[in-house]
């Protein structure tokens, strides 16, 4: 593997210059922001703080592979969110569906064959391209919502409007290149700030159930 191969997959890079995707590499910075705030409302809360961390360094691994656009920062960028992704997962399943910490783990590595699964399936949508690897995340946000309907009502509609958000966010993402004649700067910032959004507000719904679950002695 050559971890300096040029990676030029969006519509803003013209060259392999560092500087040569201003705005998806500024854009970034809401990720930074989102993940302070995050971080100062879990004040009493650490999982709340560990996803805050790991927003921040999606933002870092992010910046780094719109700027320098090669292997190695397309690793640490998929990394970053992949390690937000199956400790979310984790959490959830511990905290949303009051899992022990076997069945949660356990729920956690079913979410690879699970993704792989959804994936080879959608991947014969063409279209899609490399958003395909997110749509798994999408669907198993909705599962999770229609799983807690009923005995948590207020969480399940917090989780639907998230995976809402990602869906439109994916959105984004995919027409980055398809309408690059029309707009020359792409799409792909626009998943940026949505994704901030989106990824924030996970956070704070598992804030605020954990404060829900406080006040009423759980």
């Amino acid at each position: 593997m050559d971890l300096f191969k040029p990676i030029d997959i969006y519509c803003e890079r013209l060259d392999i210059s560092i500087w040569a995707e201003p705005i998806n590499a500024v854009t970034n910075v809401a990720f930074i922001i989102a993940a302070i705030i995050m971080w100062l409302r879990c004040k009493n809360l650490v999982e709340g703080r560990i996803l805050a961390f790991l927003l921040f360094s999606i933002g870092c691994g992010s910046f780094l592979f719109h700027t320098f656009g090669q292997t190695w920062s397309a690793i640490l960028d998929v990394t970053a969110i992949l390690i937000f992704i199956v400790t979310y997962i984790f959490i959830a399943n511990l905290r949303f569906l009051a899992w022990s910490k076997m069945l949660s783990i356990l729920g956690l590595i079913l979410f690879f064959p699970y993704q792989f699964l959804v994936v080879s399936v959608l991947s014969n949508i063409t279209f899609l391209g490399s958003s395909v690897h997110y749509y798994p995340v999408v669907i198993l946000i909705f599962i999770y919502s229609g799983l807690l309907r009923k005995s948590e009502p207020t969480l399940s509609r917090g989780l639907f409007i998230g995976a809402a958000v990602l869906c439109i966010s994916i959105v984004f993402r995919t027409i980055d290149e398809p309408i690059c004649s029309i707009l020359s700067v792409g799409t792909h910032f626009i998943w940026h700030i949505l994704n901030a959004l989106m990824l924030s507000w996970m956070i704070e719904i598992l804030r605020r159930h954990m404060l829900a679950g406080y006040s009423l002695g759980r």
